[in-house]
């Protein structure tokens, strides 16, 4: 360790200074924020979430309040406004804070309250990565990706500079926060971040098109909506060409809403349509728990069996038996983990027709019919248009 330059101290040339509180630009900088946070609003009478170590919340008789916390953004809420002013006055006295209102804008989402409900986007977001990649001009697409492309790890020329790809896809990759309809066709151009080539590039740029054709599309969470969750899951048998893996997809709505979505490459490959499928079910298991927990935290438990929808007969079979059958003894015993669930009754597993089943965007290319019918499925309208309704 040595003595920053143009400061060199005269008496001790071999000192070095110790911080005695963690800076901005440190790594430990967000860890130490977040501790001397957490720690004021315990002592204010919140409990930190199991599920999500950033949510807090207070329950006391019929007040319910709840923040969130991102590094040094918060947002506060609950049922009661003596409460909420009461704890802004408390942290502005501990804390150099900026009271901003109501919320329309955290890290980038835009929050708009309409008529209908509360609206959820990244229209500018999309609109300066539009700008920034230059396809502001030019044609127009209805669909992130061609139906039923396939797309190889050595199929073309090498990019000459892979940065410009890899800022595209790192850009749209944050987009599928609100922008669930791109979720598998961004996650077919990440696969190629190590060595991009020609045909990934033109993708990607397919994508962006279809961006700038749908920059105000987004989620609406309506308010006379119930609080009933439910999910779909669905597999793509061997879709990726080059390892011959299968893709899992699922979709949990909660209101006729999405609230959390995946779609992912399976880290083994599937020796049938049944396998690929159980192995989807599984992963949909897992965010389901999650998504229980999350909403008991945030004082709506559910006291009945979450259904979760596929169209593969075989999977669902397999799910709500408890024997191991031959066929199944290869499978690896993470993946039975939905079977525990539905026997102690957390989980239903239910079948769906496969044009109904909604995890289906999330797991190939569709055409353009099918494609429009389950994103209006997922809870997705077109701001723009959406006004010019009212």
């Amino acid at each position: 360790m040595e003595q920053p330059l143009g400061y060199i101290s005269q008496e001790h040339p071999d000192y070095v200074c110790k911080l005695k509180k963690a800076l901005y630009g440190l790594k430990q900088a967000p860890r130490a924020w977040y501790g001397k946070l957490a720690q004021f609003l315990q002592f204010c009478g919140y409990s930190p979430s199991n599920s999500d170590p950033s949510l807090f919340f207070k329950k006391n008789g019929g007040v319910h309040m709840v923040v969130l916390l991102y590094v040094d953004d918060l947002i506060i809420t609950g049922n009661d406004e003596a409460e909420i002013a009461g704890l802004q006055e408390d942290m502005s006295i501990r804390f150099e804070m900026k009271m901003l209102g109501e919320l329309n804008n955290f890290l980038g989402l835009e929050v708009e309250r309409m008529k209908d409900g509360i609206f959820i986007g990244q229209h500018s977001y999309a609109r300066r990565i539009v700008e920034k990649f230059g396809v502001h001009e030019g044609k127009t697409r209805t669909t992130p990706m061609d139906a039923n492309i396939k797309l190889k790890r050595d199929e073309g020329s090498l990019l000459p500079d892979p940065r410009s790809y890899r800022s595209l896809v790192g850009s749209l990759l944050y987009l599928t926060i609100t922008r669930p309809d791109i979720s598998f066709a961004v996650g077919l151009v990440s696969r190629f971040m190590q060595s991009p080539r020609k045909p990934h590039l033109e993708a990607a740029k397919k994508i962006l098109k279809y961006v700038k054709t749908t920059l105000g599309m987004g989620l609406m969470y309506k308010y006379n909506a119930k609080v009933s969750l439910y999910g779909f899951t669905d597999a793509d048998f061997g879709g990726d060409l080059d390892g011959r893996k299968s893709t899992s997809g699922f979709v949990f709505l909660c209101g006729d809403t999405s609230v959390s979505w995946c779609s992912k490459k399976q880290a083994t490959v599937s020796l049938s349509t049944t396998e690929a499928e159980y192995k989807a079910s599984t992963l949909a298991a897992q965010e389901c728990i999650w998504l229980r927990r999350l909403l008991e935290d945030l004082f709506e438990p559910i006291n009945k069996p979450v259904a979760i929808y596929g169209d593969n007969q075989s999977a669902i079979k397999l799910a709500n038996n408890p024997v191991f059958h031959a066929r199944t003894k290869h499978i690896e015993l993470e993946h039975h983990f939905i079977r525990e669930k539905v026997l102690d009754g957390t989980i239903e597993a239910l079948e769906v027709r496969s044009e109904d089943n909604v995890a289906d965007i999330f797991t190939k290319s569709l055409p353009k019919g099918q494609f429009e019918l389950l994103r209006s499925k997922l809870g997705m309208v077109d701001k723009i248009k959406f006004k010019g309704e009212y």
